[in-house]
């Protein structure tokens, strides 16, 4: 092994986080503690009403629980760690850690959009072939919808970071960033990481830009047929929850996009951290409200999970 990689090796990065400012410090770390509360809040509530209520069962709760579930996961990757840099002195992450961390940080990330795509296309099925619904998304298309999602994410992931582990970081070992991501990190390397980008165009393309372009149509199709619905308050309700739907996944894949197919001699730290808050706490945050708490059955759900918990807390008194 050669002398950039043994410095690379033994070298922690220092993650210099959302600012370096002291006095900024303690601020953003009530903001964002909220923000992750809220999201693991919300997303939590959800996986546990749909899994108790019997009237939740259908496909699309099916999928809405395992989204859940990943933007649960998927917050809990990187923002802990950001809080805990925010009032402490050491943000240091050894190589090690800094790898695990990508890892299951590109395979939730991708299972989100994979798991974004399938509940599209079940919105799709139901309403533009409603009579074939319960044939089309049956529990076991679900499931495999659910297990190619988490399968491909994590062959995504690996691929990754068996590249990124032959990088040499001889020089600087200053991330500025709140977490290991690709493009500081590969600005930070000292050998030719062509290959990385090249896969992150053509590969990485694969597994995101397709799901949102299988979203576009899907929404598209649903669109033709809501305009088509005798009734305006029903054309009404059903365009302002497909726009929220749009507006969240934008916001999503939007800021993906941005931060991930530029060129890393093109990046910018500063405004590929603000991108990165909007996936990585903000849609987490905003899909518990956007797909489930303007649902009545989920209400309801809810409503039954806080009655049961608070009979069992009276019971114990």
């Amino acid at each position: 092994m050669d002398t950039a990689n043994e410095s690379s090796e033994g070298t922690p990065f220092i993650l210099l986080g959302l600012t370096t400012d002291p006095r900024q410090q303690r601020p953003l770390f009530v903001l964002f503690l909220v923000l992750y509360m809220a999201g693991i809040l919300g997303n939590g509530l959800i996986v546990a009403a749909i899994r108790v209520s019997p009237a939740l069962h259908a496909p699309m709760y099916f999928l809405l629980a395992h989204l859940s579930f990943a933007d649960l996961c998927f917050t809990s990757i990187t923002v802990p760690k950001m809080l805990a840099n925010l009032i402490a002195h050491d943000s240091s992450i050894s190589l090690a850690g800094c790898l695990t961390q990508m890892y299951f940080f590109f395979a939730v990330g991708v299972t989100d959009s994979c798991l974004l795509a399938a509940m599209a296309y079940d919105r799709y099925v139901a309403i533009r072939h409603p009579l074939h619904y319960t044939t089309r998304m049956s529990r076991a298309v679900c499931t495999a919808l659910v297990g190619t999602a988490w399968l491909v994410s994590h062959a995504h992931s690996l691929l990754h970071i068996l590249l990124m582990a032959h990088l040499s970081f001889c020089a600087s070992h200053r991330v500025p960033h709140f977490f290991c991501d690709h493009q500081p990190l590969l600005r930070l390397s000292c050998s030719d990481t062509r290959h990385i980008q090249l896969l992150i165009f053509t590969e990485g393309a694969a597994v995101v830009v397709t799901p949102f372009l299988l979203i576009l149509a899907s929404y598209g199709a649903i669109a033709a047929a809501v305009l088509r619905l005798p009734s305006a308050s029903g054309r009404l309700r059903a365009v302002s929850t497909c726009g929220s739907h749009l507006a969240v996944v934008g916001l999503f894949y939007g800021t993906v996009i941005a931060v991930y197919f530029q060129p890393t001699a093109r990046y910018e730290a500063e405004r590929g951290r603000v991108a990165t808050v909007m996936y990585t706490v903000v849609t987490p945050m905003l899909n518990p409200v956007i797909y489930s708490l303007r649902n009545r059955d989920v209400q309801g759900a809810l409503r039954a999970l806080f009655t049961g918990w608070r009979r069992i807390s009276a019971g114990d008194s």
